[in-house]
């Protein structure tokens, strides 16, 4: 197979029928590829080929003369023949990795495998064993996608939280309310990316996030694609229980044995209450917990699964005009025929804190992420037309068992805890809200009497957009002095890249304290913990790092057991 590097064509507004602005290639562009391909590789008019898009980027670096590049793969050709007419080092022969689930190992199983969470990890761990087999039973704590959006929805209008159905919990995991984002940095020779972006498409994802050079899906999207995803579990021999939560696991001998569920059951009139306990026999347990699954983490500490305290990071919400930010990176304020900007900034302190943006939301929202009475925090969700009218992006702040100030495993739970329960005193339950300026002061100068003054700001065009209730507080108390000056470090660092981005008036709120797991469940080579059986799995037990490395750490988990045990067998029960 041919492979061409750096085909670059002028965007142009494509819309679709219903006047939508559209992601995907339109016929006029594709037959420029066709033709540019033709000159790239000096093809004669016989020559007949097919070609795939690889990966397509945005060029800005002579902005605000603008490009997308394109990476294309041409098959059908001579190809040594072919390369033979080519100059420049443009085009190469390549051999592309196709994923490859393994065979079926020879152990007997006799009872289905249980996995227990149904967020990005969870899910494409119960996917894969299903469509080979295994028939997997998938338990999760919260709710199904459609009532959970609608339980969220309400959480934002009127602030009755559900702590087992929110933004944290529910099925789809916590990436279900953010941007929607499917890079990562995560290595991928053995294809797993791609499949997780195939899977994606074919549960009613856009084609274009399979050669974004930084595809997106949007929440509103993403809930329609997880509710697919579990039909195609359903109509391969899976099950998934909802408002089911795992609170003890049964082991002997050094091997998982059982878990212990419980039933949410829900009654016109009152609360949902755990009604139903059930034992559940299983020799394969898939922890794919999520990061916020505390009660969980306190379960398996007290059981004594090994486990860790880790580095994570910790910041604040960061909301700027999405116009500053496509003036920044496109040169026009309006750019129409492009989406709308994103950016990435990273800086180290002079106390070598690594200060760095993280789910950074085009044209999103700030939502309110809690999922523990009393305690309150943010995260960043954007939906797929990404037409807000600010980017927000959580500036966050590496932090590290030596700030948690204990040795304890889930001393980085305790810290998380702490900083949310002051977000949630500062802003009387509310998500707290402060401009930049008045931050910093108060930080550098201690001045604290500006925050008052703040309301007078709302005249500008900086407001928040925020999914959830808010009001001005001193987003400065949150955080310890330490955090909030290498924030501050940070944010001054990132405003020589991006003019404006420390502005007077750019908005803040706290805390975002759900960047990534506070605990790592330690496991093998194999994929388990010291319990034979237990397969810690993605961002919760500390192994992934969003939608993306979660999903392919679940795919990981079920090669593991495959390679093990045969498929088709187990009871079912």
């Amino acid at each position: 197979m041919i492979r061409i590097h750096q085909i670059k064509i002028k965007p142009e507004q494509k819309k679709d029928r219903q006047g939508r602005p559209e992601s995907g290639l339109s016929k006029q562009e594709r037959k420029i590829l066709e033709n540019k391909i033709r000159k790239t590789l000096r093809l004669k008019t016989e020559d007949v080929f097919t070609f795939e898009i690889v990966k397509r980027s945005i060029d800005a670096r002579k902005k605000p003369d603008i490009f997308y590049s394109y990476t294309v793969d041409i098959s059908g050709l001579k190809e040594r023949e072919i390369m033979k007419r080519v100059k420049g080092n443009q085009a190469d022969i390549v051999n592309p990795v196709s994923y490859r689930f393994p065979s079926s190992g020879i152990k007997e199983m006799e009872h289905r495998p249980v996995i227990i969470g149904a967020g990005p990890a969870g899910l494409f761990c119960a996917y894969m064993l299903a469509l080979h087999g295994y028939r997997p039973l998938l338990l999760e704590r919260g709710m199904d996608v459609e009532h959970r959006c609608k339980k969220v929805e309400e959480f934002w209008k009127t602030g009755r939280l559900d702590e087992e159905c929110n933004v944290q919990f529910g099925e789809g995991g916590a990436g279900t309310f953010s941007d929607g984002k499917l890079n990562t940095l995560v290595k991928d020779k053995d294809g797993r990316n791609q499949e997780v972006l195939s899977v994606f498409v074919a549960a009613g994802a856009p084609e274009s996030i399979l050669y974004d050079g930084k595809p997106h899906i949007g929440t509103d999207i993403l809930a329609d694609v997880i509710k697919n995803m579990r039909n195609i579990i359903l109509s391969h021999g899976g099950e998934i229980r909802f408002d089911t939560k795992v609170t003890d696991l049964c082991m002997e001998e050094g091997h998982i044995k059982a878990v212990i569920a419980e039933k949410r059951e829900w009654k016109e009139g009152s609360a949902a209450k755990y009604t139903v306990k059930e034992k559940i026999e299983t020799e394969i347990a898939v922890l794919a917990i999520g990061h916020s699954a505390r009660d969980t983490f306190e379960m398996l500490y007290q059981r004594n699964i090994p486990m860790e305290a880790k580095s994570f990071a910790v910041g604040l919400r960061a909301e700027h005009p999405q116009a500053l930010i496509d003036k920044s990176q496109y040169g026009w304020e309006k750019p129409g025929i492009l989406p709308p900007a994103s950016y990435k900034v990273t800086a180290q302190t002079a106390q070598g804190r690594g200060v760095y943006s993280f789910c950074m939301c085009p044209g999103g929202y700030v939502v309110d992420a809690s999922s523990e009475e009393g305690r309150l925090a943010v995260n960043g969700m954007s939906y797929s037309r990404r037409n807000g009218k600010n980017a927000n992006s959580a500036i966050i702040v590496s932090v590290t068992p030596e700030d948690y100030g204990s040795s304890h495993p889930l001393g980085g739970v305790e810290f998380q805890r702490r900083l949310e329960e002051r977000a949630y005193q500062i802003g009387n339950g509310c998500i707290p809200v402060e401009y930049y300026g008045d931050f910093k002061r108060a930080v550098l100068e201690k001045k604290e009497d500006l925050v008052q003054k703040n309301g007078k700001h709302m005249e500008g065009q900086n407001v928040p957009q925020i999914k959830g209730k808010w009001q001005f507080g001193k987003v400065h108390a949150i955080m310890p002095d330490a955090i909030n000056r290498a924030f501050i470090e940070g944010m001054e660092e990132f405003d020589r890249k991006i003019p404006g981005f420390a502005g007077e008036n750019v908005i803040l709120s706290g805390i975002e304290s759900r960047t990534s797991s506070p605990v790592r469940i330690r496991r093998d080579e194999k994929g388990q913990s010291e319990i034979a059986g237990l397969y810690p799995c993605g961002e919760g037990a500390g192994y992934a790092g969003g939608i993306m490395s979660a999903a392919m750490d679940g795919i990981r988990i079920a090669e593991q057991i495959a390679k093990e045990y045969k498929a088709g067998n187990g009871s079912g029960e």
